[in-house]
């Protein structure tokens, strides 16, 4: 049995702090400017979807909301009128609220995320049912000192069906004074009536400058190819920091090796072989992520042309010669989905990551020869 200290945390990205740990938000002034004006302005939804790139900060944002939606006291025009609208969503440091949250102690506040499985001694691939009717207990109980009640889901796409039909039930009637914050990678995958439900908040990619304040923050490791670090991270400190501590830079280079060398099946099986195993879990997360990646980078190579800079050695060539043209970018977009939909299922169902990894290779390598011929 696992101690329960060493569980992973299903919405922290390896190495990194969680995100309630961070007071401080940089790079989405934006996303806070909108939802203090919708509180401010008497608008204050139920429900709002925290949408942008991975790792751009959406889980961090929920997270300052969800400390000052509790921290701030309803307004139910009291004797002595309204208090000032507030200007930033910081709350006082020594605030209880602020410590309750770190602990995961807070009444009034109830995280959903991806659960634990015993049995297996991973994390589910999905957010199951189950978690969600947990809420049920939640809400049976009267929120302390009359104030409103918080809910955090992440990620709202990695809901399975049955978990997302019983959380849009509770959209649909959601309890008093509860403001439910979702965060969310891929909004297409959400269903429809759980988007018309929520208000969104985006979170915008982040200027090099600041992905680069974030990283010296977080005393992130060094790179030597900077270049190539913020063009994989698409504007997201997470990403770069994922990268930076899981050696991401050197595992796309050898992805682009493996499909720029079709006939070198020794590369693609060395590739497949170490994905292999449970300690190997988070690697393999990350090599399908960046597979979709490139994936999404060769595909906009035949309309915009090859990237600039480039994420590993010979990726521009590489590209310019697979992806010469619109036409071929659809057929390229078309198989990403394809890809992208059989890894979500294999790591669903458990299946072998070798398999998996050369099924993808030879998938991919039969599609350019076709598209050559």
């Amino acid at each position: 049995m696992i101690d329960p200290e060493d569980i992973p945390q299903p919405d922290c990205a390896p190495g990194a702090p969680h995100p309630r740990e961070a007071q401080h938000l940089i790079g989405q002034e934006a996303a806070e400017r909108d939802f203090l004006a919708a509180y401010n302005g008497q608008r204050l939804h139920h429900a709002w979807l925290i949408t942008g790139p991975r790792g751009a900060g959406k889980a961090t944002l929920a997270w300052r909301l969800a400390r000052f939606l509790l921290a701030t006291p309803i307004d139910d025009g009291g004797l002595f009128g309204a208090p000032e609208p507030p200007e930033t969503l910081d709350i006082a440091p020594d605030h209880p609220v602020n410590a309750r949250v770190l602990a995961l102690s807070e009444p009034r506040q109830a995280l959903l995320r991806r659960p634990w499985d015993d049995k297996t001694e991973r994390l589910r691939a999905e957010i199951t049912v189950d978690e969600v009717r947990k809420l049920k207990a939640f809400f049976s109980l009267s929120a302390t000192d009359g104030g409103r009640r918080v809910v955090i889901v992440d990620a709202a796409d990695e809901m399975n069906v049955n978990a997302a039909n019983a959380l849009l039930k509770l959209l649909e009637e959601p309890p008093a004074d509860t403001v439910l914050l979702l965060v969310c990678h891929q909004p297409a995958r959400l269903l429809p009536t759980i988007r018309s439900r929520c208000r969104v908040l985006r979170c915008e990619p982040l200027s090099p400058q600041d992905i680069a304040t974030v990283l010296t923050n977080s005393d992130a490791p060094e790179t030597d190819d900077p270049e190539a670090l913020a063009a994989l991270s698409g504007g997201s400190p997470g990403a770069a920091l994922r990268l930076l501590n899981q050696d991401g830079l050197a595992l796309y280079k050898s992805l682009v090796e493996v499909f720029s060398q079709p006939r070198d099946r020794q590369a693609a099986l060395t590739l497949s072989n170490a994905m292999v195993g449970r300690q190997n879990a988070e690697k393999l997360a990350l090599l399908l992520e960046l597979l979709d990646h490139f994936m999404a980078r060769l595909a906009c190579a035949g309309v915009t042309g090859p990237p600039a800079p480039e994420a590993a050695p010979g990726e521009a060539a590489l590209f310019a010669q697979l992806c010469p043209s619109p036409a071929h970018a659809r057929r390229w977009a078309s198989l990403q989905q394809e890809i992208s939909a059989r890894a979500r299922h294999a790591v669903a169902v458990n299946l072998d990551p070798a398999a998996l990894i050369l099924d993808i290779v030879i998938k991919f390598h039969e599609t350019a020869a076709d598209m050559a011929a």
